[in-house]
């Protein structure tokens, strides 16, 4: 999910990121068993492609592993910008103080009746943005990359984060979760985007 967090990752590796119109943007992903090294590279190097793009999550797939793991950077509350209200609940008063996280096989359930709308953007389709309307409360079941049970009640920016980046897990784009009817606008830069990542995976890179 694309917002504004920075942080100097200079000296960390990063990975490349998968555009709109990237093959692993749509595959369910599998979980995640064992925490291997290897996953902890990739955690490791997620975080810092995330901040390297200044985003506030990030989703395996959208790094072209198709396996159930997201990291987060979501900011704290503040009264002037234009985020879903904080909601001050316990999930988020703890988790928002552990940011960045990495979540492994993150859950989503119980979703509350009541429902926001918010402009989101996405890493993975720059310039992109549309009003998508999410559940306001969710509940997060997951576990840390130490294997720590995480289970929490979250509401706010960090809800619908969680929403965003657990979509991608599953294949969906936040696009299909847009009114139809606000699409035609943004049908030309997609298509633009869809040629471009065709065109740079024909060329094998």
């Amino acid at each position: 999910m694309g917002f504004f967090r920075s942080r100097n990752s200079a000296t960390i590796k990063t990975l490349p990121m998968c555009y709109y119109g990237h093959p692993a943007l749509k595959k369910q992903s599998g979980d995640i068993g064992v925490v291997d090294p290897e996953i902890r590279d990739l955690a490791e190097r997620m975080l810092n492609t995330m901040y390297e793009h200044e985003g506030i999550g990030l989703a395996a797939p959208q790094v072209g592993r198709n396996v159930r793991l997201i990291t987060l950077a979501v900011p704290p509350p503040n009264a002037s910008d234009e985020s879903p209200p904080f909601s001050n609940t316990p999930g988020e008063l703890m988790l928002l103080e552990r940011m960045p996280l990495v979540l492994v096989n993150p859950r989503l359930s119980d979703f509350s009746e009541k429902t926001n709308d918010y402009i989101e953007g996405c890493l993975s389709m720059p310039v992109i943005k549309g009003c998508v309307v999410r559940p306001e409360f969710l509940q997060l079941e997951a576990t840390d990359l130490d294997g720590a049970p995480i289970s929490f009640r979250c509401g706010g920016l960090l809800s619908r984060c969680l929403q965003h980046e657990v979509d991608h897990l599953d294949g969906v784009l936040f696009t299909e979760r847009m009114d139809p009817g606000e699409l035609p606008p943004l049908a030309d830069d997609l298509a633009a985007l869809e040629r471009e990542t065709r065109q740079t995976l024909r060329r094998g890179r």
